[in-house]
This record gives structure tokens, C-alpha cells and sequence, in this order.
């Protein structure tokens, strides 16, 4: 398939007025103008003292009271799982670290999680919330998580990750979860905590409507750094993320409606952003779409994918539009990534890229592989149409573009206008793209 140096019709309303309208109507909680400092129930901030208790009844007061700010003063916090209630803003003053305990045993007993986009009851995340309302983790504190090659990291399987032989790992005991996702076991069922090697996510929030995360800083992440499941209204703007262990995505909202995230600076050890919705046929049984979601003024500067698409994405993605990011690193592969197969399934449309710097890839500015993984072994064939980028300026990658659909499932509508690239090492490779159109791209390998 080649490019055509003629313009297509756009397949859908202007993207920027649709993605200024999810802007809109994304909203930071309003929480009562109501402080309640962790110090009154006996917290202290010395690095030894355990916070656990004194931030749980502040949050239950806070909460009882009708809402308001639990603060967090300068100093380290130790504590275990922190979990929200609606209406309270948990708020980290400059200088503040809240340091997690690295003991598996203090993250029980399990919650309702996803692990790889699969439903089961886990280690509970250490920041967590299930089913509520106006919620808000913010300061310019630091969320640690103390996660290194001794604690968490090593449960993943890696050598480079602290893991050597004869010690249990993730590996070991995902057959079992996404058999029983296959088999259609209730997730009540799905239990893999104690003694399980499912590391928790750092910021969890299941199933909540009004979520603000602001300001605040995350290191050392045992797994994922933020992810909102079957959340809407999501607000994440200003964080700070380094964490460049295994699986370290940065913020993947999952199966959510309406999220923003701006001015996010991320180090990220998997993906930076990751856009998912459930996997293969827990995916299906749940069936909610990740959809309206706006990325802007970001800085993703480390390991796989810049923004991502899955590979988690069977409940489909639709409505994505990224502008003004700054991309690029000796340690990133990938501008947009799109994951996905004929076994993972799913769609990803409608979606659009404008006004980016790049300054240094290893691999691809653009790919969407469909023969990766598993390839075509599945009866899922994916979706994925209606893909732009616009106006970004590219220093260094192997290639402008990956794209390969299947000959009965072709990618569609793909489309590059007013890009520069200053050095590829290769030409495009594109199989199995209806649509592919190039206007006004510039340098590279193929010297146009």
C-alpha cells in the first residue's frame, strides 16, 4: 500500500472543537472548605511512626463530617494502604513523602482490581477507592512506594529487576487467572493475593465519578502509577512520575469516560500513557469502552510507548486526541503505539495527534502492528480507523511509520499531514492500510 498525495474528506467533526468539549466539561471536586491534619489522630511525620491508623480515621472523619481537605504537613509519613471516601481531597504539602510500607501482608485483605485488564481480588493498590464520589489526591508532595530489585520488582520474573531463580513470580500464576477469566468464573472467585505474585498498582481508583490527581510526585511504583477503572470525569494534571521499574506504566485509564491529563511529566519504566479497556474475555464480559480523553502539554520521555493504545484494549477506544506534548529520550521507543491482535481484539478510532515535539526515538514515530504477539491466531480481528497526526516535528527514529492490518482486517484511514522528520533510518512499512495518506511530510529516509 502507498501513500496518496491526494487530500480524503475528514471522516469525522473537527477533532480539536470535540476534544475542547471534553475539556470543558472534565472538572476538578469541589470539596467544603473544611482541614483536617493526619497530625490530629497522632501522626507523625519522623520516619518512624506508623501513619496507617492516624490516615484512616482522618479520612473516615473528614468523610463523616461531609467532606472537606485531610492534609499532610512537611516530613515522611510511613504508612500502609491509604483508602478515600468520597467528598475528601487527601492533600501532600511541599516537602511531604508519604513512604509505603514494602510488606505484601499490609495490603490485605484483597480488593476488587484488574491485573493486565482482568477482574480479580488483589493485593489492594496503595491509594485506593472503589465506588465514590469527588475524590482528589493533591500537593506537592511525594507519593514513594519504596518498591526496588528486594521488594516488589522481583515478583515480575526479570533478572534486571531483582528476580533470580527459585523465587515465585507473576509468571507463574497468570495461567490461573486468565483461565478462569476464559472460563467465565465469577470474580468473586478470582482471588490471588496472599501468597500470589500480582503486584498492586500505585493509584487505584475502581469505578469513581469526580477524580482530581494534582501536583503531586510518585517514585518507586511496585506496578502500574494511576489508573482509574470505569471512572468518569478524571482529572490528572501537573503530576511528576519516575519510576522505571517493571511494568511502571505511567497513568493508564482504563474502560473511563471523559479523563483529562495535562502537564504530566513522565519517566515511566513500561508505557508513559496507555490507554486500555479489559483483555481478551474478561474484556468482552465487561464490555465498556475507554472514550473522550484528552492528553495535552505532557513531557514522556522514557521506555516504550509515548501514548499507547492497549494492549489491554478489547473493550475498545474511541475518541483520544493528544496535542502540545513534548516526546523523546535515549530510552523511548515509541510516539503512538497502537497493541493489539486478532486474540486481543478490540477497536481503537478516532484518534488524533497535533502540535508535537519528538526529539529522540529508537523505533517508530507511528505503529499499529497487528502480526505482534500472538498475530492472527485469534477470532477477534481488531478495528482500528480514523488515525491522524498533525503538525510534529520529529528528530531522530527508525521509521515515520509501522502500520500492518490484516488482508480481512485492514487498518484504515491513516493519515499524516504537515510532519518533518529530520533523521530515519528506514522507509515506512505499511501492509494492509486502506487509506494511508501522507500531505506535506517532509525528510527522513525516502528523502521527501
Amino acid at each position: 500500500m502507498h501513500a496518496t498525495d491526494s487530500p480524503v474528506p475528514d471522516a469525522v467533526p473537527d477533532p480539536w472543537r470535540e476534544a475542547d468539549a471534553v475539556v470543558a466539561r472534565v472538572v476538578p471536586p469541589r470539596f467544603p472548605a473544611r482541614e483536617v491534619p493526619v497530625t490530629r489522630f497522632g501522626a507523625r511525620g519522623d520516619a518512624r511512626t506508623d501513619c496507617t491508623l492516624a490516615l484512616r480515621r482522618a479520612i473516615v472523619a473528614c468523610h463523616t463530617a461531609g467532606g472537606g481537605r485531610v492534609t499532610v504537613p512537611p516530613g515522611v509519613w510511613l504508612t500502609g494502604p491509604v483508602r478515600l471516601l468520597s467528598h475528601v481531597e487527601l492533600h501532600l504539602a511541599e516537602g511531604a513523602t508519604l513512604r509505603f510500607d514494602r510488606d505484601p501482608a499490609r495490603y490485605l485483605p484483597p480488593v476488587l482490581t484488574r491485573f493486565q485488564g482482568v477482574e480479580c481480588y488483589g493485593y489492594t493498590p496503595f491509594v485506593y477507592a472503589r465506588d465514590e464520589r469527588d475524590i482528589a489526591v493533591t500537593g506537592r508532595g511525594v507519593l514513594d512506594g519504596q518498591a526496588d530489585e528486594e521488594h516488589w520488582w522481583p515478583w515480575s520474573g526479570q533478572a534486571e529487576f531483582g528476580w533470580r531463580p527459585g523465587i515465585r513470580h507473576q509468571e507463574e500464576d497468570w495461567p490461573r487467572l486468565w483461565r478462569q477469566a476464559e472460563d467465565g468464573d465469577p470474580v468473586e472467585r478470582r482471588v490471588h493475593a496472599d501468597g500470589r505474585r500480582f503486584r498492586p498498582n500505585f493509584v487505584e481508583f475502581q469505578r469513581c465519578r469526580g477524580v482530581l490527581v494534582e501536583g503531586v510526585t510518585i517514585v518507586r511504583s511496585p506496578m502500574w502509577e494511576i489508573h482509574p477503572v470505569l471512572c468518569r470525569n478524571v482529572l490528572i494534571q501537573d503530576v511528576t512520575i519516575d519510576s522505571i521499574g517493571p511494568n511502571n506504566d505511567g497513568i493508564d485509564p482504563e474502560s473511563c469516560r471523559d479523563v483529562v491529563i495535562r502537564r504530566c511529566d513522565i519517566t515511566a519504566g513500561d508505557d508513559c500513557i496507555a490507554v486500555k479497556s479489559g483483555r481478551e474475555a474478561d474484556g468482552r464480559r465487561v464490555g465498556v469502552p475507554s472514550e473522550n480523553i484528552v492528553i495535552e502539554d505532557c513531557v514522556l520521555r522514557h521506555r516504550y510507548g509515548a501514548i499507547t493504545l492497549g494492549s489491554d484494549m478489547t473493550g475498545g477506544i474511541r475518541n483520544v486526541y493528544v496535542r502540545r506534548c513534548r516526546i523523546g529520550g535515549p530510552g523511548l521507543y515509541f510516539g503512538l503505539y497502537i497493541k493489539t491482535n486478532s486474540v486481543r481484539g478490540g477497536f481503537a478510532e478516532n484518534v488524533h495527534l497535533a502540535d508535537l515535539t519528538v526529539t529522540h526515538l529508537t523505533k517508530e514515530f507511528i505503529t499499529c502492528d497487528f502480526r505482534r504477539g500472538e498475530g492472527d491466531t485469534g477470532d477477534f480481528p481488531p478495528r482500528v480507523r480514523d488515525v491522524s497526526v498533525s503538525r510534529a516535528t520529529v528528530g531522530r527514529a527508525r521509521r515515520a511509520v509501522l502500520a500492518r492490518g490484516y488482508p480481512h482486517a485492514p487498518i484504515r484511514e491513516l493519515r499524516l499531514t504537515d510532519c518533518h522528520f529530520t533523521e530515519l533510518a528506514e522507509t515506512d512499512l505499511v501492509e494492509y492500510v486502506d487509506g494511508y495518506v501522507r500531505e506535506r511530510v517532509t525528510g527522513g529516509a525516502d528523502g521527501r
